[in-house]
């Protein structure tokens, strides 16, 4: 399959935006009517040539959502529903508990300020914030109450 091809220039304006999985493309690419055994041929032409690369996906993804202050439960879940392997995930999210704790914090400060939470209400209001943001329960437990400062 030549990337001259319409399903070749639809997979490369994709993959300029961002990295993908393979079934993102596939289903982005199938979903503008490309038959199914060409995005199959253009997926593999593309993944021998180097431009469609999981790994590359996996790493920039995780780095991203880093940055933006998710936690590892929730960027395992959303590379999961993109079609990556576990194989692929759990290397880049291999980061220690101090790194973790350090991103988890970053969000907490910048959502609530400073200021630790005063009561049991506010403990559990930031609790389900940080969860929702995929942070561990262990982790979020240690922070609130305090065990877990650096």
């Amino acid at each position: 399959m030549s990337l001259d091809s319409d399903i070749g220039r639809d997979a490369l304006r994709l993959l300029t935006s961002r990295e993908h999985s393979r079934r993102e493309l596939q289903r982005k690419l199938l979903a503008r009517g490309h038959d199914e055994v060409g995005v199959a041929r253009a997926l593999d032409d593309m993944s021998e040539r180097g431009l469609l690369s999981e790994e590359r996906m996996a790493e920039a993804y995780v780095a991203e959502r880093v940055r933006k202050g998710f936690g590892p439960v929730r960027i395992r879940q959303e590379l999961r529903q993109r079609g990556l392997p576990d194989t692929l995930i759990e290397p880049h999210l291999a980061r220690t508990r101090q790194d973790w704790l350090e991103a988890m914090a970053a969000a907490h400060d910048k959502k609530f300020g400073f200021t630790r939470a005063c009561d049991a209400k506010e403990r559990a209001r930031r609790s389900r914030f940080l969860e929702y943001r995929g942070f561990p329960t262990d982790l979020i437990a240690g922070f609130l109450c305090g065990d877990d400062l650096f």
